[in-house]
């Protein structure tokens, strides 16, 4: 079920600084740049920005784990004793995301993003 660590995502208060700021930092502009979401290939893996986000559970990024199907994962890791964190839902272009705790107070996110594809 699970296809591997996709996302790490940093809330920042002004998203137009830190996409420049990591652009900068990464060499590279965002694959992906809209007002609610910035996001980078970073050799695979995706560095993503969101504008005054709040930590669901445990304060700090959050690592979203990509799945083929995010409501299907979040309620099969509920299934299995996790608890609920952050609801599934659409946060824009059809990115789908939620997040549990899992049994041991970890946040465990997960992503479905039809936009990003690991480099072949």
């Amino acid at each position: 079920m699970f296809q591997g660590l996709r996302t790490v995502v940093y809330p920042v208060g002004n998203l137009a600084e830190a996409a420049a700021w990591y652009s900068r930092a990464l060499e590279q502009e965002p694959y992906f740049n809209e007002p609610f979401y910035v996001g980078f290939n970073v050799g695979g893996y995706e560095l993503g920005l969101v504008p005054d986000g709040q930590a669901a559970g445990p304060t700090g990024p959050t690592a979203y784990w990509g799945v083929p199907d995010a409501a299907a994962a979040y309620d099969r890791l509920l299934s299995l004793g996790a608890h609920p964190g952050e609801a599934v839902q659409d946060v824009g272009s059809g990115i789908l995301l939620g997040a549990v705790l899992d049994p041991f107070g970890n946040l465990l996110g997960v992503i479905q993003n039809p936009h990003f594809a690991l480099p072949a």
